[in-house]
């Protein structure tokens, strides 16, 4: 049963505009995103800017593009609107102070007037004596009077939470299934913050009952805030919405995902060059699993394959490895003009002129089974655009005796004619390895060395193919003077 009456699932991914996206945000967001389309629901994207010491100018806009980036259409949102708005917290804020006047007004919630100095003080005997961080509720019992004269004198303050002391708090989550907390263990969280601002629990709260929110699809680090904001639900006479608490990210070593262990940025992967629809493919399986475990899927078959009851209560390992595994084969199966397109810039920013698009495409083709990603692109490529450079070790190679012979043969036969294609020049290759009496390595070596700068490589055929004849003479004939 859901709260909105109507049975439509609603969910919503509420970041904190703060900097970039987290791969644990994307993951949110995807779940919800999946969910929704599954279930023929709405998917909502609200901005939680309450806590404004921690916003970052740009990045509200910076995680819309993202979201579009990478495919995740939400349904209503900042920029498109919809009938629930606003959906920017700061926005909204007359509606927090009603509803915790009503809280106030029912004696679930309460004014503290404690100096942050006091508070300070509170948590350093806690830690010393290694007792849980909590408020000891010094203001929960103030009369009115007491509340009466610190307000007029205009003393500052925030308003709590005014949780129960005794018995235990069940719920049940859809990936932990019933979870039991003892009310000691609850702190009397600050609701309203001396700014005026209210905290996430009370808002969040508050605009999921508001939007009509029926799942509340987040990390399982606010799994244990469950119990607060089960009660202010109670407290405002709402149905709670069904939750549903991801397991967390791991590092290879199995630490929490963090900024310190590396990469966590989505835009910091798209920047790189991995494929959008790579990326959300690879953490569409980070804490989630098809029934035929197949590892593969585009978005709109995710959307389909996708059920709540599939995901693991096992932290997820974020594998690089595993990532860039996947890219390559995403990069390998597109069309070649797409990754053509999409590689295009890193030529640009690396000074190569790619105006033969002939050439270019080509290029792209080979260049494209080494790479895990396509800022490694141009690496693969560059050799067939600079000059190359050799090693002591290569020129005295190249000056072999034999690996003149075969510069030698080579330049005259490119030379009779113009319009080789690929065909001719492997006929080309078998008919001068029997006149020159060489085979294998002793004859492909020295001619790949020389026209690719490496011994190992494309066929030759490819490689002179993308060339063209001219500059396949020039390398070789260059390969003559060293």
């Amino acid at each position: 049963m859901t709260h909105n009456g109507n049975n439509e699932v609603r969910v919503r991914f509420a970041p904190s505009p703060t900097g970039y996206l987290h791969v644990g945000g994307l993951r949110t967001a995807l779940y919800n995103y999946l969910f929704a389309r599954k279930s023929g629901g709405t998917f909502i994207l609200r901005i939680e800017d309450t806590d404004q010491k921690r916003y970052v100018p740009g990045a509200l806009e910076n995680l819309m593009s993202t979201l579009k980036a990478v495919g995740l259409d939400y349904d209503e949102g900042p920029d498109i609107g919809g009938d629930y708005g606003p959906y920017i917290q700061s926005e909204r804020t007359e509606l927090y102070k009603q509803f915790t006047d009503e809280l106030i007004d029912s004696g679930n919630a309460y004014y503290c007037f404690c100096t942050e100095e006091r508070l300070d003080t509170l948590r350093d005997m806690q830690r010393r004596l290694k007792q849980p961080s909590m408020y000891d509720g010094k203001c929960r019992n103030l009369s009115q009077r007491e509340i009466e004269d610190n307000l007029a004198r205009e003393i500052p303050y925030v308003i709590r939470l005014k949780y129960p002391r005794d018995g235990r708090t069940v719920f049940d989550d859809v990936v932990r299934e019933k979870v039991a907390v003892d009310n000691a263990q609850i702190d009397d969280q600050v609701l309203i913050k001396s700014d005026g601002f209210p905290t996430y629990h009370l808002a969040s709260v508050i605009d999921d009952h508001l939007m009509n929110i029926t799942h509340v699809i987040r990390g399982e680090e606010w799994l244990s805030s469950v119990p607060k904001h089960i009660f202010l639900y109670e407290a405002l006479g709402w149905q709670a919405p069904q939750f549903v608490h991801l397991p967390l990210l791991l590092n290879s070593d199995r630490s929490k995902l963090s900024k310190r262990q590396g990469d966590v940025a989505v835009e910091s992967y798209l920047d790189k060059g991995y494929l959008p629809e790579a990326l959300v493919n690879f953490i569409a399986l980070l804490g989630w699993h098809a029934a035929d475990d197949r590892e593969l899927y585009t978005l709109s078959e995710l959307e389909q394959a996708f059920s709540l009851e599939r995901i693991n209560k096992a932290g997820a390992i974020f594998d690089i490895e595993k990532l860039n595994w996947m890219d390559g084969i995403y990069i390998r199966k597109r069309e070649v003009s797409d990754i053509a397109n999409r590689s295009r810039q890193y030529f640009l920013d690396a000074g190569i002129d790619i105006s033969d698009q002939v050439k270019y495409l080509k290029v792209i083709d080979v260049a494209r089974d080494h790479v895990s990603c396509l800022s490694q692109i141009v690496e693969h490529a560059r050799m067939f655009y600079d000059d190359l450079s050799f090693s002591d070790e290569d020129r005295d190679f190249i000056r072999l005796e034999a690996a003149q012979r075969i510069y030698a043969h080579w330049i005259e036969a490119l030379a009779t004619r113009t319009g080789w294609t690929k065909d001719d020049l492997t006929s080309l290759l078998k008919e001068s390895m029997k006149e020159l009496a060489l085979k294998g390595k002793h004859f492909y070596f020295p001619l790949r060395l020389a026209l690719f700068g490496s011994c190992h490589g494309p066929d030759i055929p490819i490689i002179i193919d993308i060339l063209g004849k001219d500059e396949a003479i020039r390398r070789l004939s260059y390969c003559q003077t060293l």
